[in-house]
């Protein structure tokens, strides 16, 4: 049974003015589909574009042409409203920081996006002490960033990206900041919830081990 498609991006281009009034193309006429529960790999050098992507394909940038379809609505042209919107409630993000609020404990900070989605306190305690769980984190819900190691950092992160449910999720090398065995350990739990909750998660790294273990690669 075919799976239903998540990011559906036709023919973005997107190009920027420099300082000498030349412009600069970033992407020309680029497409990729990412399906519920699969995990692609976004892999390039640097300056390839990759991270301009994740700004277009999560609402927060224009693309300059093309069309782009998120849960198969066509977000191509919404005003800023309503890309707000879907930002909080469809897409998840995660960094290669984990930008975690520094004066808040893990379980706050998975709480903290439910509730600006009209969450309930009670309710969004529940849902992030269940991702908490899941990624082996509950003994730590009360502690405060500075207080987890970085790998701990960087799965209430994903706790985090995951908290509203969304359809998709956006990775800009999420674990490019840790050794390789926690790396490998953060990428288990990362590819485990992906499949278990549905969500499709595009993910730039650099990381071809990685790469190679998710289920498709797009090169850029």
């Amino acid at each position: 049974m075919n799976k239903p498609t998540i990011l559906n991006a036709k023919n973005l281009s997107k190009s920027y003015v420099q300082a000498d009034g030349t412009p600069l193309q970033i992407l020309n006429d680029f497409s990729c589909e990412v399906n519920a529960g699969e995990m692609v790999a976004l892999v390039g050098p640097s300056g390839s574009g990759k991270s301009t992507l994740l700004h277009i394909l999560g609402l927060l940038d224009q693309t300059d042409k093309g069309d782009l379809h998120i849960n198969g609505n066509n977000v191509t042209k919404l005003n800023e409203v309503k890309r707000t919107n879907i930002r909080r409630s469809d897409i998840g993000f995660v960094y290669q920081f984990h930008h975690l609020l520094p004066e808040f404990s893990a379980v706050e900070n998975i709480m903290l996006p439910q509730i600006i989605n009209g969450v309930g306190k009670a309710d969004s305690s529940s849902r992030a002490m269940d991702l908490l769980n899941s990624l082996k984190l509950s003994k730590r819900a009360d502690s405060r960033p500075a207080k987890l190691s970085g790998g701990e950092q960087q799965r209430v992160a994903i706790a985090r990206a995951l908290a509203n449910k969304p359809k998709l999720i956006l990775a800009d090398e999420p674990t490019g900041n840790l050794d390789p065995e926690t790396a490998e350990e953060v990428f288990k739990m990362f590819k485990d919830l992906v499949q278990k909750s549905g969500v499709g998660a595009l993910i730039a790294t650099h990381n071809m081990d990685l790469a190679k273990r998710m289920d498709r690669i797009i090169q850029f």
